[in-house]
């Protein structure tokens, strides 16, 4: 054989092997390598997480570990590990997993309607990695009070409710300085102005927003309530909510997962800050997180001379008002008897 077939024949097998490895490198890299039966799927992988923590958290859902690492090493990953929330998708190839892997994905989270601070922070905390004891610790630092205003009972004021994205691997003095910064956002120059107005400061006006969101759901009614209970504190008369009696008999049983549906005399003289049948003005701090709405309907209330106002009978989830004492008896009267006829004992 002449040394140029042997030549040539060793080319054509070196070129051959050449191939093979490569279509062999090519499938490594490129083919699927998931091992999980959902569309997608999120990992998250903790602050301060090294290379050998998320090999644990992604060895459930990728086929072949080696193909991976192969990959990820030579991408520099293991050396360049994110903390967060990073989506998978069913049938990603290896650079797509580890391109996922460096994309940390916000969470879209939304909250309204909760009671207190505790709750809202458990709240969050089931959505971030920061737990709620790191929240509440961080938003009721004595330092971050003081720098904005606050006390450790109306702070729950500063939570505009909202949605927002949030990094799932933000740190709780990370999530309480954006909560912050959402405050003053929202706090605009005109909105102080029409709080002044009313004789109030922000603070002010949320917690007796708080009030006017949870003696009515009907939003176009939150108005006229707010006027009352502004009529109520210029002639330094009780503000009587029911709602923060409620509170206050859920913060004396520390169980806000009771529900009350009627409120008693004895309740009514209740010792308590919040009950504001027995303490001039407001309490002091909110006794829920009030909606945009409710916020807006005290620095917009109607123009009226009601007084005084209770559930409606005929028109369920509005109210009926009076601007006499004598009226509001016959309206009250009208609901104690329903109410009494639908055996609600509590």
């Amino acid at each position: 054989m002449s040394l140029k077939k042997i030549i040539t024949i060793t080319a054509v097998a070196v070129i051959s092997v050449l191939m093979i490895y490569g279509f062999i490198l090519i499938s490594k890299i490129f083919s699927a390598n998931t091992k999980f039966d959902e569309k997608e799927l999120y990992v998250y992988v903790p602050t301060n997480a090294n290379y050998t923590d998320v090999k644990k958290i992604l060895a459930p859902y990728i086929k072949n570990f080696d193909n991976f690492e192969m990959v990820a090493n030579k991408r520099s990953y293991p050396e360049n590990v994110k903390s967060g929330r990073f989506l998978l998708k069913k049938d990603m190839n290896n650079i797509d997993l580890v391109r996922a892997m460096r994309a940390n994905i916000p969470v879209k989270l939304s909250f309204n309607n909760q009671e207190r601070l505790e709750n809202f922070a458990g709240r969050v905390g089931a959505e971030i990695e920061a737990d709620s004891l790191s929240l509440m610790k961080a938003i009721k630092d004595p330092a971050f009070l003081k720098e904005n205003g606050f006390n450790e009972e109306n702070v729950f004021a500063m939570f505009i409710p909202n949605t927002y994205e949030i990094y799932w691997n933000t740190s709780a003095e990370k999530f309480r300085d954006k909560m912050i910064k959402e405050y003053h956002n929202f706090w605009t120059a005109e909105r102080i102005e029409k709080a002044k107005k009313q004789g109030l400061t922000p603070v002010q006006a949320t917690i007796l927003a708080s009030i006017v969101h949870k003696e009515s759901v009907k939003k176009d009614e939150r108005p006229r309530i707010a006027g009352v209970y502004l009529n109520r504190l210029r002639l330094e008369m009780p503000l009587q909510a029911d709602p923060t009696v409620i509170y206050a008999l859920k913060l004396r049983d520390n169980n806000f997962d009771q529900v009350i549906k009627r409120v008693f005399y004895n309740d009514l003289v209740m010792r308590s800050p919040y009950n504001t049948y027995v303490n001039i003005g407001l309490p002091p701090g909110p006794i829920a997180m009030p909606d945009i709405t409710a916020v807006d309907a005290v620095l917009n209330p109607e123009k009226n001379d009601y007084i005084y106002f209770c559930a409606s009978i005929d028109r369920f989830g509005y109210h009926e008002f009076a601007s006499t004492y004598e009226q509001h008896q016959i309206n009250a009267k009208k609901y104690s008897d329903w109410i009494a006829s639908q055996g609600v004992t509590r």
